[in-house]
This record gives C-alpha cells, structure tokens and sequence, in this order.
C-alpha cells in the first residue's frame, strides 16, 4: 500500500526531516503560541518569532493571558505551517518547549534589533521603537521535543490526490 495512493491514515513516513524543518523555520515569520488557560482549557494565539540559534523568542505585553500562563507554568507548544509561504505543499511542526519570560534590559538589548531587522527589515528602527515599551517582555522557548510533524511533499499528488491519475480500485 502506498501513502497518499492506497493509505491516507498512516502517515508517519510523511514527517518533516531536518532540512524541510530548518527551511519552515527560516520561511514562516508566525507561530501559534499554544498554552493552558487558568482554568485548564488549552488556548493558543498567532505570534511573530525570531529562531536564533535552535530557541524561539517572541515578545508581548506582559499582562496578556499567554504570558500570566507562561508565568504560572512554563509548558506551551509552538505550532508553524507553511501557509503564506512561497514553500510548496503542507507543512507543519509543533515544537514543544519550555518558556522563560525576560524583563532585563540586556536580553531586550539584542533581541529587539534582531526582532525588528527580522520582521520590518525596510523599516527596522521604527519597529524597535515601537517594541520598545514598559510593560513589553521578550518569550523565550526552548524546544524539548518536536511532538508532530509533517511534510506533505513526500506523498504523490501532494495530498490531495492530484496528478497520480486514477485511484487503483481495491480488492
């Protein structure tokens, strides 16, 4: 039986191998930032994030709900795809990892510049202003582990039963 021809259920030979995780990481610019509320519920929010030498940081408001939940317990899952992206296909990573919340000076110091030029390279220095407020804190992530992936290139017709011509009847 074929993934994606025959067998659309087991797809774990479909995982993203380090080179389709790297170009995912360096393409995408936004993450869903997952946690559990206070009353448990899981609940997540789209971020922008910096990778920088295998950690993921993002800032917020400190008194936004992801960053209380990160205070309280540092477990969160990151979830990138590919979506807006020029890379072909479907794909997908959902990093776990642990959050510290930064408030010092000397980490703000080096990740708004790095952040800004990231995210406004035409207009860095206006970013890094504006990122640049009292109550703003820098998230870092450390991954763990990566809890699933998936590369939708790997199987014929990219998923959606497109150019692999008729499907083979089964017996």
């Amino acid at each position: 039986m074929a993934v994606g021809i025959d067998d659309n259920e087991d797809l774990r030979s479909l995982h993203a191998d380090p080179q389709t995780r790297h170009q995912l990481l360096a393409s995408q610019s936004e993450c869903t930032f997952a946690f559990a509320t206070e009353e448990g519920w899981p609940a997540g929010v789209v971020m922008s994030y910096l990778f920088h030498d295998g950690i993921f940081w993002l800032t917020a408001a400190a008194g936004r709900a992801h960053v209380r939940a990160a205070q309280r317990d540092p477990r969160v899952t990151l979830v990138v795809s590919n979506a807006g992206t020029d890379l072909p296909g479907r794909r997908m990573l959902a990093v776990r990892g642990r959050v510290t919340v930064h408030t010092d000076d000397c980490t703000k110091q080096w990740f708004y510049p790095a952040f800004a030029q990231r995210h406004a390279p035409d207009n860095s220095e206006a970013f890094q202003q504006l990122l640049d407020s009292p109550n703003r804190v820098v998230l870092e992530v450390r991954p763990v582990r990566i809890a699933v992936s998936h590369d939708s290139t790997k199987m014929p017709g990219d998923g959606r039963g497109g150019g692999m011509g008729p499907r083979p009847t089964r017996k």
